[in-house]
């Protein structure tokens, strides 16, 4: 049994949460485990479903005293604690919406949320409280700020007296804004139903059961879409147990995943090649863990992992914006491993990829790809819109489709392969340049710990590759840059080398462990302009 009765008919995210509980008021729900409990300074535990109802009961008494409803939004700075989880419910029973805040913000990132947003209310660790009131007064807001354990103060507003559907608004994310400025993605009830069924439902090699039930382990944080409506909604729609972890420790992760007793794992970014790094042992495939759900897995370290490990890493692909209203997933044999192939459409998407002329690009070209969700509505699980920005929603769904920016190649089977981000590809005289190509060959030297390409101006060449590199051992200099050079000209054709190679203790990173490519960008030029980076351009020459 992979789908429990009833679940289309859920209004909201509560509703069908408040419906299993019902239904499984013993079985574990969510699993706080002691490294978590320890980094949060809270009780370890495992909770029951019917437990956790009666908590958010309590909640939304609070809150619907207080007089919060629909046209509200409240902030959440809760981390990955229980918290997010009990106070996200409860104002959904109510058909308020939520705010995650990243932790990592700083004041000029938190001013903008709270003015952009309007958060009338936000539920913070009380660690970060005097930054978000220090944020409100700054943008004149007057935005209480209280801890997850005090009442609500009164609503600054009376709520709408609107009924509470799958259409209304559920909640606020922000997107990474790694490349400019976040926008706000509204998202209804609809967004996060959507992404449980459809993961619930995919089947082949990523079946989730309601018998025996399946117990999800994710490093992921709660602000982003993955955790918040893949991994957490899917878990409640087969009523699972769930474990979010604080971050992702790769040194403790094997001892985690038994820990917990795993059968799903949860994965991101550089998080496989950090596993990989670590030497093998007796214990590697000491679990129980089927398969792994996620995104960015190297292509060459793809095989060499499902090998080590003992299960498959299914490659997905979605953004925020696009939900599970077109969500692919390599699901199915053959995934083509090493390939970065990450499966084809299901019959409820529809995908065109588009050459730079506006064309459809044919058998193993690249394009940019765009989507719809097929049928009546091509927006059905998609965000609603970019909040207060009517310009930016009508030109990323220029002419029906939703233009992802995502560069990608269909082969003649109809699978999807990933190239790059469209704003990630380096055009160095004439050449498109996939950084993300780059960095997978040059992540295998043995001299390099951690690697991130970007963009460097060029006055003749228009740009050129420049590397910021992590080496594993101290003392790196530029014959070691020189020697790292040379070696990727043996992989690579000689456009697609690196010019210019700094060495740094540390790659700028967002919270899920992937490249913050307008940071990187950044450093890369002030290395080059504070005279960090090693020249290694005249390296650089045609075979032929």
């Amino acid at each position: 049994m992979t789908f429990l009765p009833g679940t289309l008919d859920d209004a909201s995210v509560f509703a069908r949460f408040a419906r299993i509980a019902r239904a499984y008021p013993d079985r574990p729900f969510l699993s706080v485990l002691p490294g978590t409990a320890a980094a949060y300074g809270i009780a370890a535990q495992e909770i029951p479903y019917g437990t956790a109802l009666a908590e958010i009961g309590a909640l939304v008494a609070q809150y619907r005293a207080a007089g919060y409803g629909p046209g509200h939004r409240v902030g959440l700075l809760l981390q990955n604690r229980p918290a997010f989880i009990f106070h996200w419910f409860a104002l959904n029973a109510l058909g308020a919406s939520v705010v995650p805040i990243n932790p990592d913000l700083r004041a000029a990132e938190l001013e903008y949320l709270i003015a952009h947003s309007e958060m009338v209310l936000a539920v913070a660790i009380p660690a970060r409280h005097a930054d978000l009131a220090g944020a409100a007064a700054a943008v004149g807001s007057a935005m209480p700020v209280i801890a997850a354990e005090a009442a609500p103060p009164p609503a600054p507003f009376a709520a709408t007296q609107t009924p509470i559907t799958r259409d209304t608004e559920c909640a606020l994310l922000y997107t990474s804004g790694t490349t400019g400025r976040p926008k706000g993605c509204v998202l209804t009830n609809t967004y996060f139903l959507l992404a449980g069924e459809w993961y619930a439902s995919v089947g082949d090699l990523c079946t989730l059961n309601v018998e025996p039930a399946e117990r999800m382990l994710t490093p992921l944080p709660l602000f982003h879409m993955n955790a918040m409506a893949y991994s957490l909604v899917a878990s409640i729609t087969v009523a699972g147990c769930i474990a979010i972890l604080d971050r992702f420790h790769p040194r403790s992760w094997w001892a985690t995943v038994a820990e917990f007793d795993a059968t799903v794992i949860h994965y991101l970014g550089v998080m496989p090649a950090m596993l990989m790094s670590a030497a093998p042992s007796a214990t590697d495939r000491a679990h129980r863990v089927r398969f792994g759900f996620g995104a960015g897995v190297d292509r060459l370290l793809h095989g060499p992992f499902e090998e080590r490990f003992g299960f498959p890493l299914l490659e997905a692909w979605a953004m925020t914006e696009t939900g599970a209203g077109a969500v692919v997933i390599a699901s199915r044999e053959p995934r083509q491993i090493g390939t970065s192939c990450f499966g084809s459409p299901g019959a409820d998407v529809e995908v065109s990829i588009r050459a730079d002329g506006g064309t459809e690009a044919g058998v193993d070209m690249p394009g940019e790809l765009l989507v719809r969700h097929a049928g009546a509505d091509p927006r059905l699980g998609f965000f609603r819109e970019y909040l207060k920005d009517e310009k930016a929603t009508t030109e990323a769904w220029e002419g029906g489709w939703f233009h992802t920016g995502d560069v990608v190649s269909r082969d003649a089977q109809g699978q999807l392969h990933f190239v790059d981000r469209k704003k990630n590809v380096i055009r160095r005289s004439g050449e498109n340049i996939s950084a993300v190509e780059v960095e997978s060959v040059l992540g295998r030297h043995e001299a390099i710990a951690q690697i991130a390409v970007a963009p460097l101006p060029d006055p003749v060449r228009g740009e050129e590759v420049a590397a910021l590199i992590v080496p594993k051992a101290p003392g790196a200099d530029a014959a070691l840059a020189e020697e790292i050079v040379r070696w990727c000209l043996t992989r690579l054709a000689y456009y697609k080398a690196p010019g210019f190679v700094a060495f740094v203790e540390a790659i700028p990173l967002t919270s899920t462990e992937k490249i913050q490519r307008g940071a990187l960008r950044q450093a890369v030029e002030e290395a080059v302009a504070e005279g960090r980076a090693i020249d290694t351009c005249h390296l650089k020459k045609r075979i032929a």
